[in-house]
């Protein structure tokens, strides 16, 4: 007995495997899995070593690596390790895109959209990180254009830039709507324009001297409370809270100039823009404070 006849033939091996055949064929073809050698009548056989390879090659195929791939671990051009590794970051970003996908796809459930709505969700939801921030280096560029870089206004800029570097993993529908509502505001030309009217009005001199006319946690307290309690900001009682929070001494000219002041950096969208941004940083949600500084203004005006 020579050696071929202890070696196994392609059916034997597919038996022994439980593959098919013809991709034992098409392995062994293209180089995979060499036949050991060939029977007299020149079919292909194989030793036990084969056997091991063709369990190799499909533990690697069944990780999803291509042919090409499998071929260079077999001649060790490249290790197993290698793959593996560039296999997760791979998968990764799979993963990754599909989970983005699915939190898209639960916000137009919730929300009913359009198909392009839809369409436009998921493409912006795509957006690398580095698109991300591009836009919203795009929006500060313009908004504060100008502005002293070492003023204040230039600190706020530079805190409506922090943007995560990624999604999270696993993004939830808030992530995404947030994310996608950030991207629709700053996209806004009248939202430009009123950020921008803000950052110039911040960065100018301020001619008033002493200390502020106001405090502004005794407006979150006092307003607050007020706009809670349905209090009308030029009713006497209304009278009495600003009196809580202002100098009711405080000349009428001074009060306009105060009112005019406050409107200006007031603004829902602007706070909402800070909202956004604290979701997708996964900071925890503060409550507004609009409304109090709106009814401040408006009881200012009543008695300016």
């Amino acid at each position: 007995m020579n050696d071929c006849d202890r070696l196994l033939t392609i059916g034997q091996l597919a038996d022994r495997t439980g593959l098919p055949v013809r991709t034992i064929r098409f392995w062994s073809d293209i180089g995979a899995v060499p036949p050991t050698c060939r029977s007299a009548g020149g079919y292909r056989l194989y030793d036990t070593e084969a056997l091991a390879r063709l369990d190799l090659v499909r533990t690697l195929r069944d990780l999803g690596l291509d042919l090409d791939t499998v071929r260079k671990v077999l001649t060790r051009q490249c290790s197993v390790a290698d793959v593996a590794l560039a296999h997760v970051r791979a998968l990764d970003t799979q993963i990754r895109s599909l989970q983005l996908r699915r939190a898209v796809l639960r916000s137009i459930t919730r929300q009913g959209s359009t198909p392009e709505e839809m369409m436009l969700m998921h493409r912006l939801a795509r957006l690398s990180a580095q698109e991300r921030q591009r836009m919203i280096d795009e929006f500060v560029d313009r908004a504060f254009d100008g502005v002293e870089p070492q003023g204040p206004a230039a600190n706020i800029a530079e805190r409506m830039r922090r943007l995560p570097t990624e999604l999270p993993d696993d993004p939830g529908t808030e992530q995404v709507e947030a994310w996608l509502e950030l991207a629709d505001l700053v996209g806004d030309a009248g939202f430009q324009e009123r950020v921008r009217g803000m950052a110039v009005a911040g960065a100018a001199p301020q001619e008033r001297s002493g200390p502020p006319p106001y405090d502004h946690n005794a407006v979150l307290e006092h307003a607050g409370t007020a706009v809670a309690d349905g209090v009308d900001p030029g009713s006497r009682e209304g009278g009495a809270v600003l009196d809580r929070i202002v100098d009711p001494g405080l000349p009428a000219a001074d009060r306009a100039r105060l009112a005019d002041e406050v409107e200006t950096f007031t603004d829902h969208r602007v706070e909402r823009y800070w909202q956004l941004i604290g979701v997708l940083n996964g900071r925890p949600p503060f409550p507004p404070s609009v409304p109090a500084f709106e009814w401040f203004a408006a009881a200012l005006r009543a008695r300016g």
